[in-house]
């Protein structure tokens, strides 16, 4: 796989290298909900049209569609806005990652950070200093964690910092 650039996926400032990874969402939450509206009326007016014609146990099964439906929704909608930010920025690696609401933050000096890239394909990059271990890179498709985890290398060691390994 060839890189173009010295950095693919960082946004590099002044004093700062940073990396923004999220999911990668097609649908707003707004159409999202106008999709589950929309389906919520169409089997809505098909369970009333069987009602209407004496087939009653339609209306509840459709009832129940809805109601798995809304569940399913609500799971995505959570890990929706699932995202990790990675800065280089003072000396500091400082890792923020926000799963299904909750948010994260970890801090490693520099100097000490180590940097492994994924040993197998479905592995993760994973970030080391002084025994604390956070595992960063799940919303990059695994086939680019390892040039992810080798501009990530280049960056520390490009602010003099971070052994090699």
């Amino acid at each position: 796989m060839q890189e173009t650039s010295a950095t693919r996926w960082a946004c590099v400032g002044d004093q700062a290298v940073a990396w923004h990874l999220r999911r990668n969402c097609s649908v707003t939450p707004r159409q999202f909900g106008a999709l589950y509206a929309t389906l919520c009326l169409v089997s809505l007016a098909i369970g009333l049209g069987f009602w209407m014609i004496g087939a009653r146990l339609v209306l509840g099964f459709a009832g129940l569609e809805l109601l798995a439906l809304g569940a399913a929704f609500l799971v995505h909608a959570r890990h929706a806005a699932d995202s990790e930010t990675i800065s280089l920025r003072d000396g500091r690696l400082v890792v923020e990652r926000e799963i299904a609401g909750r948010r994260e933050q970890m801090e490693f000096g520099c100097a000490h950070v180590r940097i492994a890239p994924p040993a197998r394909v479905q592995d993760l990059i994973q970030v080391v200093a002084h025994g604390r271990r956070v595992d960063v890179g799940r919303h990059v498709r695994p086939e680019w964690r390892p040039v992810l985890a080798g501009e990530m290398r280049r960056a520390l060691l490009a602010m003099g910092h971070g052994p090699l390994r």
